[in-house]
């Protein structure tokens, strides 16, 4: 039985940190080509490019000079390459570099090229190769290119000096959020003013946990692919980040990022239009406010479950005081104990003691387990007590009075089936136990106990990730008060004979000859209907059972002693 009041306390949580740890913040973005080519057509220019190629973005422009430098490729994507035709001759002008030439600034990734004071031949030729690499050409009168750069720089300083607002002022309303005690609700509902969409957080296996925008657009959103039947967002196939134009362009997701751990991720829907990267960035730094406030309310979660995991310990021990004195203190801390409710004990299928995870992977994954249960239990019914410890979850789960065993496990089945999901986002296979109803106070001791024997044999019985009722143990209740494996195998191999290994191929069916005849109590004829055998082929079964485990149709003490043997051999991890 694993005691519970020797949990450890819950570990402060860690500073927030950037939602994309270790890698530089992006620059603000820029301007479209398509813009600049309406400031070139103003300054009697000519565009020549797909128009494709005219929504990329341009945040900065360079001379041809520079963009010619050997380690300046690498710096060329949303950069606009001015040149005149002196820079040109100085490439030599001749067709095959103007042809090198433009074949280098498309590779290097250059938004398109201005050219000014060009033309003939040399201009023939750069329009050539242009066409021929697909990279953007703008060609302005000498006597205009002046005023055609200042126009653009000054585009390019306007909008960036408005993202930067725009920025700032997310930054300071989501901050002060925060600091007014906001909740994760808020902080979407704030985003959303910003992005004109919906925006989610979600946990990191996907769990919705804050939402907001009108419901138009929820509803736009949770219809989308990336969120499965159970309305889990499916984060382990969402990339992260700014997304290139296409199906999913109307959506975007970070990483809510504390320290080294990860908390969630905060995504933001928009069914006009395409997120661009300003919005990624606005998203990023709502991020690392949504990282500080969970921060905060894991540190005040941390104090205030310290004092409700203590009362619960003592409940579930006996050492809570008197029935009405555990419902008034059980009160206090928001739960009613005082109705009917069954015990639950949870616990993950991975032996943690064995894994190859550090201790605080294994702390973070229990915690995560726990907030899982926690929301689940607080949707349907707030006043339920429900809390983490080291190696399980309880949860006290209300039910109606006079409920049948079916009724209640149909109620915990519920609570099971929303916390598992689809088993996808990183969630963890795990077990439940669920005790007899109590109405008293004064039966959580036994509930609890009956619980924890369900969620260990229930395991041995039917494997990982099963729901057992203490009701449904039978036998196996009773086998499992064995501590001794050891014990127990012995004594199937010494009943069972070669029969408890599996060497022969024919020795599982016989075990299961002998199951159904000591279950139908030594009913041949019965047991041969079951298992569609003619009656004297169940006669020669029966003969050669005999001769392995000696007279057990006409012993009853051995017909037990193999019945027990036969139950034990189907238990598992003994």
């Amino acid at each position: 039985m694993v005691k519970v009041a020797n949990d450890p306390a819950l570990p402060e949580g860690d500073l927030p940190a950037a939602g994309r740890s270790g890698e530089p913040e992006p620059e603000v973005s820029g301007i479209s080509l398509r813009l600049i080519a309406g400031l070139a057509a103003t300054a009697h220019g000519v565009v020549r490019a797909d128009p494709a190629r005219l929504d990329v973005s341009v945040d900065s422009t360079t001379p041809l000079r520079s963009a010619l430098r050997d380690d300046a490729p690498a710096r060329l994507t949303h950069r606009l390459v001015l040149a005149d035709a002196a820079a040109l001759a100085e490439e030599d002008g001749d067709t095959a570099s103007l042809a090198d030439t433009a074949a280098a600034l498309d590779t290097a990734g250059a938004a398109g090229l201005v050219v000014s004071g060009l033309s003939g031949k040399p201009l023939a030729a750069l329009v050539k190769a242009a066409d021929a690499t697909g990279l953007p050409l703008i060609d302005v009168p000498l006597d205009h290119i002046a005023t055609f750069t200042t126009d653009v720089l000054s585009a390019m300083l306007e909008h960036q000096t408005a993202i930067l607002r725009r920025l700032e002022d997310a930054d300071r309303a989501l901050v002060q959020i925060v600091l007014a005690g906001g909740s994760l609700d808020d902080l979407c509902e704030q985003v959303v003013g910003f992005l004109d969409g919906a925006v989610m957080v979600t946990t990191t296996d996907g769990r919705v946990i804050a939402r907001a925008g009108s419901q138009r657009e929820l509803d736009h959103a949770l219809s989308l692919e990336c969120f499965d039947r159970t309305g889990r967002l499916l984060t382990e196939a969402e990339p992260m980040g700014p997304r290139p134009d296409g199906p999913t362009a109307n959506r975007s997701a970070v990483r809510i990022v504390a320290g080294h751990l990860d908390h969630g991720v905060l995504m933001a829907f928009c069914s006009h239009r395409h997120l661009t990267v300003d919005d990624v960035r606005l998203l990023e730094r709502a991020a690392t406010v949504a990282a500080l406030a969970i921060t905060k309310d894991q540190a005040v979660s941390a104090v205030e479950s310290k004092y409700r995991a203590e009362f619960l310990r003592d409940a579930l021990a006996g050492r809570a005081g008197s029935p009405v004195d555990a419902v008034a203190h059980a009160s206090s801390l928001g739960w009613d104990i005082d109705r009917p409710m069954v015990v639950v004990v949870a616990e993950t299928d991975e032996d943690d003691d064995r894994s190859t995870r550090d201790a605080d992977e294994v702390r973070f994954l229990q915690q995560r387990f726990a907030r899982a249960w926690t929301h689940a239990v607080a949707v349907r019914d707030s006043r339920s007590p429900v809390m983490g410890f080291s190696r399980e979850v309880v949860a006290l789960i209300g039910v109606p009075s006079g409920a049948e065993t079916d009724q209640v496990m149909r109620i915990v089945g519920e609570y099971v089936r929303v916390v598992r999901g689809d088993g996808g986002g990183g969630r963890r296979s795990f077990s439940a136990g669920v005790s007899r109803a109590i109405t008293s106070v004064a039966g959580l001791p036994q509930a609890y106990d009956e619980a924890l024997s369900a969620v260990t044999v229930g395991r041995q019985m039917h494997g990982d990730g099963a729901t057992t009722h203490v009701d449904g143990l039978g036998i196996y209740r009773l086998l499992a008060l064995i501590p001794d494996g050891a014990d127990l195998r012995r004594f199937v191999a010494e009943s069972l004979r070669e029969l408890a290994t599996d060497d022969s191929p024919e020795y599982a069916g016989l075990r299961q000859t002998l199951s159904i005849l000591i279950d139908t109590n030594m009913n041949v004829a019965e047991t041969a209907r079951l298992l569609f055998f003619h009656y004297n082929t169940l006669r020669y079964r029966i003969g050669k059972l005999e001769k392995i485990l000696g007279p057990f149709t006409t012993d009853p003490d051995l017909r037990l002693t193999l019945a027990l043997a036969l139950k034990i051999h189907q238990m598992r991890g003994i």
